[in-house]
């Protein structure tokens, strides 16, 4: 299993991959009720482009499981894509609740991690995670995610995630952390 920095190459195969991932993902169907393959093609095309070139989107099989970061010292830019009235609404009700509940930075972000359902169960979602917790030991920096999905939480937590707040509204939000020191390859 060789795990990769993406390229703009990538960004096909990772679009279609987390678009199948997060098919089920409250999130997900919270900001796109409707027409979601397109919206959520759109807005994981938003997150790719915007990340690709900082060299922090790892991936295995050229997007079969891929890890989107947001490291500590890059620009602030928007999160928001260019969509509709009603979906851009939701994700900016979305956007609001969280960043009213993540840490003080700097920390390394974990925006986006998943794997294509049909390779699921590999491991390659903790390998490509692992990437980026390297990169947050490296640089002495807590790692920070955010999960609408109470499975995920469980399962971050097996990985040595805590979680650290909690929003309700619009739904429920968990933001978990790898302390700075701790963040290792799990």
């Amino acid at each position: 299993m060789d795990i990769t920095v993406a390229t703009p190459a990538d960004r096909s195969p990772v679009v279609d991959t987390l678009v199948a991932a997060f098919v089920d993902d409250p999130v997900l169907r919270y900001l796109f009720p409707a027409d979601y393959p397109r919206h959520a093609a759109e807005f994981f095309g938003h997150l790719f482009d915007k990340r690709v070139r900082r060299d922090s989107i790892w991936t295995i099989e050229r997007g079969g499981s891929t890890a989107i970061w947001e490291p500590p010292f890059a620009p602030a830019a928007s999160t928001v894509p260019d969509l509709p009235g009603p979906e851009l609404s939701r994700v900016r009700r979305y956007d609001d609740a969280l960043h009213a509940v993540l840490p003080a930075g700097p920390y390394w972000y974990l925006g986006v991690l998943g794997t294509h359902p049909r390779h699921a169960g590999r491991g390659w979602g903790r390998a490509v995670m692992a990437e980026g917790l390297r990169r947050a030991a490296v640089d002495g920096l807590p790692a920070v995610l955010e999960t609408s999905k109470p499975a995920n939480v469980e399962f971050y937590r097996r990985a040595g995630w805590q979680v650290v707040a909690t929003a309700t509204d619009p739904l429920p939000i968990w933001v978990l952390t790898v302390p700075a020191g701790t963040a290792q390859a799990t």
